[in-house]
């Protein structure tokens, strides 16, 4: 089995993304930093160890963006990482419907766009690892994130798809779903769900975030970068189109 070495993350301006980046980078991979602001790519960039890695912006609602990135590479990529994401939180009947269309359009159809990208050269090298960075809500509902928990359950079903069209080649497509991250994308929504509940921020954290959770603990960007590293060894090569739960047991009750 090849030995994943270049990896392509999106949405790799701030908190997961970024710290995958780093983490990966540190190993030795060839990482890819994209984002849809290329000075937040750039930063990110700035924190890797020298080495062949490279920022770029991508909007992954673009077709254009994702076909000049494409265009500009000269070695497949090993290991796609879904990772580009954003957040709103309101009532159905509050939510403008051009931003519930663009956090589907950004992690569900752009997923499938960047996967659709890159599986060409996968398949004719005959190996590579996608992972959607799902969510708890990719298996499980909170009020007023519609648009949210829509598009991480479509994840899943991405997953199993592509998993099943890659079958006939050394490629592997699967989905982590880990409850809260304290990344600037969580604080943001612990702001929003104080305001729309009228609760304090702590009691968010608390209350909404933390309660469902056996373990009552944030997940951290090295637990989730553990188990990409895991999906991506050669004991995982039989799990496809698979949810991988990081969520404190929020799901076993």
């Amino acid at each position: 089995m090849k030995v994943p070495s270049t990896y392509l993350i999106t949405g790799a301006g701030s908190g997961l993304g970024r710290s995958l980046c780093e983490h990966f980078s540190r190993q030795g991979h060839h990482v890819l930093v994209t984002d849809q602001n290329l000075d937040a790519a750039k930063e990110t960039l700035a924190l890797l160890p020298s080495g062949a890695n490279a920022a770029f912006q991508v909007d992954v609602t673009s077709d254009e963006d994702v076909a000049e990135l494409f265009g500009q590479l000269d070695c497949p990529v090993d290991l796609l990482i879904n990772n580009a994401g954003l957040q709103h939180v309101a009532p159905l009947e509050q939510f403008e419907p051009k931003r519930w269309e663009l956090l589907l359009n950004v992690m569900l159809v752009g997923a499938a766009r960047m996967t659709r990208a890159v599986l060409p050269a996968m398949r004719e090298q005959g190996y590579g690892r996608i992972i959607h960075i799902g969510s708890i809500h990719s298996l499980v509902a909170s009020p007023y994130k519609s648009a949210y928990v829509a598009a991480k359950h479509g994840l899943l079903g991405l997953a199993k798809t592509i998993a099943l069209e890659t079958a006939d080649v050394d490629i592997t497509v699967n989905t982590i779903c880990p409850s809260y991250i304290r990344t600037p994308l969580v604080d943001e929504q612990i702001i929003q769900q104080a305001e729309t509940h009228g609760i304090p921020e702590e009691e968010v954290i608390q209350k909404i975030m933390l309660e469902p959770m056996p373990k009552k603990a944030f997940i951290t960007p090295d637990e989730v970068a553990g188990t990409i590293e895991f999906l991506t060894s050669s004991a995982a090569r039989n799990i496809t189109g698979q949810s991988i739960s990081i969520d404190g047991g929020w799901t076993i009750r």
